[in-house]
């Protein structure tokens, strides 16, 4: 059996929006605490893991919040550009979370 299984099984949202012109917010939402606990647990998200799978410095996350009443995990990253300037390629930052569907969790965290 498979010890680890891909984020988006495990959670029931995943999603990337504009937070203001300046950053991007990203929300991962489950349904149940089981699997909420199980990818905290993991350590699969933390503000290192998601510097790295973005692969930019951990100053550019101001934000990264576990969220235990909502179950769900929240993160922003500062933009390097403004929202809709020259060269953005994704004006309302909803494209972002793609990277996060494949982050392995171990389920035996």
């Amino acid at each position: 059996m498979n010890r680890y299984r891909p984020l988006s099984e495990l959670a029931k949202t995943i999603r990337s929006k504009n937070a203001g012109v300046d950053k991007i917010t990203f929300d991962v939402i489950f349904t149940d605490r089981a699997a909420y606990d199980l990818v905290r647990r993991s350590r699969a998200l933390t503000r290192e893991s998601v510097a790295r799978l973005y692969n930019i410095p951990e100053s550019r996350i101001s934000d990264f919040v576990e969220y235990d009443p909502g179950c769900a995990i929240k993160f922003t990253i500062l933009r390097v550009r403004p929202s809709g300037s020259p060269g953005d390629s994704d004006i309302f930052g909803s494209q972002q979370y793609a990277p996060l569907l494949d982050v392995p969790v171990d389920l035996s965290a």
